[in-house]
């Protein structure tokens, strides 16, 4: 995954100065229900990196959080990440993501932006009190909503109702709180909460918020189970439906696998890709031990709504993933390995094929988590060919490879490959034998987006995952049709190829022309890597504004990026279907809304 790693690499280069500097911080003066502090913690001049915290000091959870700040004339935000900032003036304002608006007692969160000139903040509120935790003088918080009661469950909903609170200047909304997160806000005192797990316990409480924006206290809790039960039914059809979780989304990102329950997502798919694991040493190695297995997850961070004890034998994101398991048994689970940065690895593993397999097997298998796997996904970007270093084992060294791991992981475990797309005359399809060793992969999950970007800082603009060719496109062969043609002609099974979609889009900025093939001056800002940003992001800061190649594009301002959106996705599926491929994967959970709006277009348009 070309995303995948230049991504994690992007955001450890982030988190070194935040660890390093975080000293710099002012402390709290009051010990109110939150407080928020302030650090620069990086500066170079001309501009400065500064680093809010809030932090829950009280004894009930945050559902929701917005700072407020004044910077003097001439200092500005000019980038952020992990919170939704805007500005009036001087005066500046940052509201949380839909998935770091709670907080639990003691609990807290950080987000970050990139500023221009020399100012401090001034003035600061937190949920309209003072960040050092006073309340506002003369404004009291709303009361605690009645507890709520519970009507007209269903295998996948439950309807609830509770009396109003009070509040001296009037109550604005509802926070509805399952199992501690929030899942809607409403001005009325009811809400139908839908896709829900059958035969499971839930709980709700309800918690006011006011015309000033303070939240008070959490009502009583309801227990909820829905009805039905058993196994939980796999998604309609037999199509592959598949998602890549990567092991860094739960730092910066905070993306954890219980979102994929929040989400709805978990009841859409049906098998999950964990990436990445290391390829060093001609072996499969961890990839972020920390991550992987030993990470305390909170209740509310937790896909059981219970916390992980320090001793418990299995932590992590592996003993989040069981979990998942056991809530919707349908899911199967690969672990990936390699990705962008580690492929390098895979020239020593192809040297001795049989000692590689042994050594995937003996971790994938590994008695602390075998039961969370249910196969290997190699990602190797790319044999005999180029990615961000080049492989020059020869054209059958991937056919061993796969080989080798077939005959150890065997019949009941699956083996599948990331594979490029690159559907060019003696492109990378051309360099290795795909043909020969798809009779040992479940399937080949291709690729089929990262055609073109701003890494050509000055255009053309172009759709970084064209469906087909169009006049004016950069390069031949570089399209989704173009490179399943391809495998197809080598002798590949459709079956066996699934279309893979970015959720996220890819762009420039200096452009002045609304169509593709305009010219630019770099990369346009990204949250987390210059030139990219995730869907959630563009579908309201840059709505598409034509579609090209099946792929929709925005030029907002003097940016231009291509993207897929439901509708596009749809298109697509439709496409997939046509050409009886598999069915479909994509790069990844973290970058679609919070209601999983992208994976729900993949499992309807599959059916």
């Amino acid at each position: 995954m070309r995303f995948g790693h230049r991504a994690v690499a992007g955001f450890a280069t982030l988190l070194l100065p935040l660890a390093g500097l975080v000293g710099l911080a002012s402390p709290a003066q009051a010990a109110g229900s939150a407080t928020a502090t302030y650090a620069k913690t990086q500066d170079w001049g001309t501009g400065f990196e500064g680093k809010w915290t809030v932090k829950n000091t009280g004894t009930s959870s945050i559902s929701s959080w917005t700072v407020e700040w004044d910077f003097p004339s001439g200092t500005s935000v000019t980038s952020a990440w992990d919170a939704d900032v805007t500005s009036s003036g001087t005066h500046w304002t940052a509201k949380n993501k839909s998935w770091n608006g709670t907080l639990a007692p003691g609990a807290s969160v950080s987000f970050g932006f990139n500023g221009a000139g020399s100012g401090s903040p001034s003035n600061c509120k937190l949920n309209g009190d003072s960040c050092d935790g006073a309340t506002t003088p003369g404004d009291a918080a709303p009361s605690a909503p009645g507890t709520p009661t519970a009507s007209g469950i269903t295998d996948t909903s439950a309807k609830l109702s509770w009396t109003a609170a009070t509040d001296d200047k009037g109550v604005k909304n509802y926070d509805v709180l399952r199992d501690g997160a929030k899942v809607a806000t409403v001005t009325t005192t009811s809400y139908t909460d839908t896709g829900l797990t059958a035969g499971t316990d839930y709980s709700y409480t309800v918690q006011a918020r006011d015309t000033a924006d303070q939240t008070g206290p959490v009502s009583g809790a309801v227990a909820v189970h829905t009805t039905g039960g058993g196994t939980t039914p796999p998604p309609t059809g037999s199509a592959v439906k598949l998602g890549y979780f990567t092991e860094w989304g739960i730092y910066g990102r905070n993306y954890n696998v219980k979102n994929l329950v929040t989400s709805g997502s978990a009841s859409k798919i049906t098998h999950i890709n964990y990436a990445f694991g290391n390829v060093t040493g001609g072996k499969c190695a961890i990839g972020d031990s920390y991550a992987d297995y030993d990470k305390a997850f909170t209740a509310d961070q937790s896909v059981s709504g219970v916390a992980d004890t320090w001793d418990q034998p299995l932590r992590g994101n592996f003993n989040q993933l069981r979990q998942l398991k056991a809530k919707y048994p349908n899911i199967k689970v690969l672990w990936s390995f390699g990705g962008w940065t580690w492929s390098g690895g895979f020239g020593a593993a192809a040297a001795n094929p049989a000692a590689f397999a042994q050594s995937c097997y003996d971790l994938v298998e590994d008695p602390r988590w075998a039961d969370v796997f249910d196969g290997i996904d190699i990602d190797w970007e790319y044999p005999n060919a180029c990615g961000l270093s080049c492989d020059t084992s020869g054209s059958a060294a991937y056919k061993n490879l796969m080989s080798a791991l077939r005959a150890k992981f065997g019949s009941n475990n699956l083996v599948t490959a990331a594979t490029t797309a690159d559907g060019s005359s003696g492109g990378k399809i051309d360099a290795a034998d795909y043909a020969g060793a798809a009779q040992y992969v479940d399937w080949y999950n291709v690729m089929t987006y990262d055609f073109f970007g701003a890494w050509d800082a000055q255009g053309p603009t172009a759709p970084h995952s064209p469906l087909t060719s169009y006049s004016g496109i950069p390069k031949a062969g570089f399209t989704t049709a173009d490179a399943m043609a391809k495998f197809k002609a080598k002798g590949v099974p459709a079956s066996k190829l699934l279309i893979g979609i970015g959720f996220y889009g890819r762009g420039w900025t200096g452009v002045t022309q609304d169509a593709p093939g305009g010219t630019a001056t770099g990369p346009a800002a990204g949250t987390y890597e210059q030139g990219i940003e995730d869907y959630k992001v563009l579908k309201t800061s840059c709505p598409a504004t034509g579609t090209i190649a099946g792929t929709a594009y925005a030029h907002c301002g003097s940016n231009w990026w291509s993207y897929d959106t439901p509708a596009t996705i749809g298109t697509k599926m439709a496409w997939a279907k046509s050409q009886g491929l598999g069915g479909a994967f994509f790069w990844e959970f973290s970058g679609d809304t919070g209601n999983g709006e992208l994976v729900s277009a993949i499992n309807s348009g599959l059916g």
